[in-house]
C-alpha cells in the first residue's frame, strides 16, 4: 500500500476506538434517567430508552464505521490498479467524515434533548438532524463521482455494476445533486420552519436518488460495453 495513504487507515482506527470507548462510557456512566431515543414529525420525544440502549446505538454505528471504512481501506490496500485504489481511499475518507461525527451528534442531542422540559424542545430538536444531513451530503457529493464500483457506497443499481458508464454517469449526478442539496441545506439549516425545512431536505435526497437510479437504467441501455445479466 502507498506510504501517503496508511494515515488513513490509522484516522479509522481510532475514529472507531473513540465511539467506541464513548459507547462504553456512556453505558457505565450515563445518565440513569430516561433518554429520548426517537423524535416526532413535531420534534417531540415519541419514545424514551434507557444509557444502555444509547452505548447500543453507539457501538453499532462504530461497527459500521469499521465494517465500511475498514473494508474499503482493505481492498484498497490490495488492489493493483492505482486508479481503483485512490477512488476506494476516497470511499473510505467519505465514511469516516459522514459517520464518524453523526455518533456523537446524535448522542449530544440526544442528552440535551433529556435536559428540557417536555413540550419546550419540539422544532429545536430538529434542526441538528437537518444540519447533519446538510454536511452528509456535502462531503459525499463533494468526492462521490471520483468513487469507483464497490460494494459499500455509491449508486450501486443491478445497471451500474454491470457498465462502468452507467456507474461514472449516475454517481457524478448523484454527486452533484448531493453537494448542491448539502450547500442549499447549510443555508437553510437556521432559517428554515421545522419540522418542514427536515422533511423537505430528506424529500429532495429521496427524489435525488431516485433520479440516479434511472440515470443508471438509462446510461446501461445505451451502453455497447455493458455487461448482459
Amino acid at each position: 500500500m502507498s506510504a501517503r495513504f496508511q494515515w488513513l487507515d490509522a484516522l479509522t482506527a481510532v475514529t472507531v476506538a473513540a465511539l467506541l470507548a464513548g459507547a462504553l462510557w456512556i453505558g457505565l456512566y450515563g445518565p440513569t434517567s430516561p433518554l429520548p431515543m426517537h423524535f416526532g414529525m413535531d420534534g417531540q420525544p415519541d419514545r424514551w430508552g434507557g444509557r444502555g440502549e444509547l452505548a447500543g446505538l453507539i457501538g453499532f454505528m462504530a461497527l459500521v464505521l469499521a465494517a465500511t471504512a475498514g473494508g474499503l481501506g482493505f481492498y484498497a490496500a490490495r488492489t493493483t490498479d492505482a486508479s481503483r485504489r485512490r477512488g476506494l481511499r476516497i470511499a473510505q475518507l467519505i465514511s469516516v467524515v459522514v459517520i464518524g461525527p453523526i455518533a456523537p451528534l446524535l448522542a449530544w442531542q440526544i442528552l440535551s434533548a433529556a435536559e428540557q422540559p417536555v413540550g419546550l424542545s419540539g422544532a429545536a430538536n430538529l434542526v441538528l438532524p437537518m444540519g447533519i444531513l446538510a454536511v452528509t451530503c456535502l462531503v459525499t457529493g463533494a468526492f462521490l463521482g471520483r468513487v469507483p464500483p464497490n460494494v459499500a457506497m455509491g449508486v450501486r443499481t443491478p445497471w451500474s455494476l454491470k457498465s462502468r458508464l452507467a456507474w461514472d454517469r449516475s454517481n457524478r449526478l448523484f454527486g452533484r445533486l448531493m453537494f448542491g442539496l448539502g450547500l442549499a441545506g447549510l443555508i437553510a439549516t437556521p432559517l428554515a420552519p421545522q419540522p418542514m425545512g427536515l422533511w423537505v431536505m430528506i424529500a429532495a435526497m429521496l427524489g435525488a436518488a431516485a433520479w440516479s437510479v434511472v440515470e443508471s437504467w438509462r446510461v446501461w441501455r445505451t451502453d455497447p460495453d455493458r455487461q448482459p445479466f
